[in-house]
């Protein structure tokens, strides 16, 4: 096998802006789209990866990932798959508003699930993130082997398994996550190890200013690892 060959790239992509206007912790739950501008991002992103040699794009099933996807795999030709271990992580808050800054750590009733914040206590354990996303960009690199693959997944599933594969601790502030909408984190297989990590923005200029806030950009931003 060439070295060329042995190169594998998976791209983990967050998915566009969801039509939200409730503010509600959404997760796992069906009926959320992306949004107008949630598309754009999507339009977006396909067309920077439309040189790319992708061979495989896949999704998590929830719509706003599938919708996400959907121009990718059709710019590139391929039938858009669908994996479960892509899924948004599990969190007792769901369906509720719940964030910094909105009262909902001085309700009593939410106390007995911000116990433990390592975990976490209040949804789907980091270790058992990390061992689905691991699987799913496994499968991914075999499905493109010496290609590049696309992946649309969520914020905490991706900065989760990011996080692990560089060595980072898995509990963090979710302030900052470096995984803003419609962003890319790459994974570079040589064989079947890890490389290095890189990340960008395609869409960055269409994201809401606010959800910059404190970011700096990133793009061609990458992390390799030794041999």
């Amino acid at each position: 096998m060439s070295e060329q060959q042995d190169i594998t790239v998976v791209h983990l992509m967050r998915h566009g802006e969801v039509d939200n206007p409730d503010g509600v912790l959404y997760g796992r739950l069906a009926g959320y789209h992306l949004s107008e501008l949630g598309r754009q991002m999507a339009d977006r992103v396909a067309e920077h990866l439309a040189s790319r040699d992708v061979t495989y794009v896949c999704a998590s099933p929830l719509e706003r990932a599938q919708e996400t996807a959907t121009p990718i795999a059709k710019a590139h030709g391929l039938p858009l798959a669908s994996d479960e271990r892509l899924i948004e992580a599990d969190n007792i808050f769901q369906g509720k508003t719940f964030g910094v800054g909105d009262g909902a750590l001085r309700k009593p009733e939410n106390w007995k699930y911000l116990v433990n914040p390592f975990k976490p206590s209040w949804g789907e354990p980091y270790v058992d993130i990390v061992v689905r996303m691991m699987q799913a960009l496994d499968a991914a690199k075999e499905q493109a082997r010496g290609h590049e693959a696309v992946l649309v997944s969520h914020q905490l599933p991706i900065w989760t398994v990011r996080s692990y594969v560089e060595r980072r601790r898995l509990w963090h502030d979710p302030r900052k996550r470096q995984c803003t909408l419609a962003s890319l984190t790459s994974f570079t297989y040589r064989g079947d190890k890890i490389v290095s990590v890189g990340y960008t923005e395609p869409a960055r200029d269409l994201v809401p200013a606010h959800l910059l806030a404190g970011a700096k950009p990133a793009k061609g931003k990458s992390k390799a690892f030794g041999a």
